[in-house]
């Protein structure tokens, strides 16, 4: 989607509110011994609450208001009785629509009591994440963000999950420009427009390079198998860089 008027910005950015408000409450709610299907249930009924309705379930009829990724678990992750353990790194995916407009935003939760490596993972994937971020602006390349992200990852020491992208967003979830890489693509050779909607979801990893499949239809796994963390912000490219539409109300 590229943006052309005040109430399209308008209509994004409430929808940006709501899975930002969605995705923070879900976090702070996770506790050991609760099940993926009672936080999903969480998330379903903040999103209910604003009047939105789930993204994966409208779009793709994915089994889950959102997706909740396990430890060895890195996206697609569908909610089911899995409990939530000490320890554990909890990956939130959320995405919904009202009024005709979507938005999308993830991110990791490490459980206390997480080893240091891990707590370093998650603030240097926010990190990631946001390195990226900065890389958008009307005018500038499209691969910019995956060659400031991978630079990123070389600088600390971490590996990035290469066949999982960003993606336009806004009218759709997943739409044009599609498989935006937040790694190094020399073959990238598109420019981001002014109005332009996309995701910036980079996956930062302790040695995963791939994900792949498992045993259900949806949920991916790293490969090789390694702690692994996502931190998604949709955003409108502007000629000032990049205005972030999901950011919590409070």
């Amino acid at each position: 989607m590229t943006v052309s008027s005040e109430d399209e910005l308008a209509g994004l950015k409430r929808i940006g509110r709501i899975v930002a408000d969605t995705l923070q409450a879900m976090g702070r709610a996770i506790e050991p011994g609760m099940t993926t299907r009672e936080l999903d249930r969480i998330g379903r009924e903040c999103l209910e609450a604003a009047g939105a309705r789930p993204a994966p379930e409208m779009v793709y009829a994915f089994p889950g208001a959102t997706c909740i990724s396990v430890n060895e678990e890195i996206a697609h992750g569908i909610p089911g009785a899995r409990r939530i353990r000490p320890g554990d790194l909890v990956n939130i995916d959320v995405s919904a629509e009202k009024d005709g407009y979507v938005a999308d935003t993830g991110a990791s939760f490490a459980v206390p009591p997480v080893p240091r490596a891990v707590e370093r993972l998650c603030k240097d994937g926010r990190r990631a994440m946001w390195t990226g971020l900065q890389q958008v602006g009307a005018g500038r390349p499209l691969s910019g963000i995956g060659r400031a992200v991978g630079a990123f990852a070389r600088r600390n020491g971490y590996t990035l999950v290469r066949n999982l992208a960003s993606h336009g967003v806004g009218l759709s979830l997943h739409e044009e420009p599609t498989e935006i890489a937040t790694w190094p693509d020399a073959s990238e050779r598109r420019v981001i427009g002014a109005g332009l909607v996309l995701t910036v979801e980079p996956f930062l990893s302790l040695g995963a390079e791939f994900a792949e499949d498992g045993d259900d239809p949806w949920t991916l796994y790293s490969r090789p198998r390694a702690h692994t963390v996502q931190y998604e912000h949709t955003v409108v490219a502007t000629r000032n860089g990049p205005l972030v539409l999901t950011l919590p109300t409070a």
